[in-house]
């Protein structure tokens, strides 16, 4: 049994979440909370406030033990893009893109 949690259109691109997710794909939960206590990445509180989610899920609507849970799956994609313009010498402009991230984690418990 597993329990997921996603955080979709969250505003930071998915190669900054994808630095701090590849440090806790496959570790408990209790050592992937402590990792993300010391990472100085923006992305980390995001992964941090997900992950507390798929674990409350995993408790809560399946009653599994969150001594025992582990991180089976952790993965983020891209998120729409907006497009902003910025003004440039001579009349002209540049567009800015900021970009967002749709990011799943899946928590197990270990037999």
């Amino acid at each position: 049994m597993e329990a997921k949690a996603q955080a979709k259109t969250v505003r930071i691109s998915s190669r900054k979440v994808q630095l701090v997710i590849d440090l806790i794909r496959g570790k408990n939960v209790g050592e992937a909370f402590a990792i993300l206590a010391h990472t100085p990445k923006a992305a980390a509180p995001m992964v941090t406030k997900l992950l507390k989610s798929a674990v409350a899920n995993a408790e809560h609507n399946y009653d599994m033990d969150v001594e025992n849970l582990y991180i089976k799956e952790i993965f983020v994609g891209e998120g729409p893009t907006m497009k902003r313009i910025r003004p440039r010498a001579q009349g002209s402009a540049t567009q800015i893109l900021k970009r967002t991230s749709h990011t799943t984690v899946v928590v197990a418990e270990k037999e």
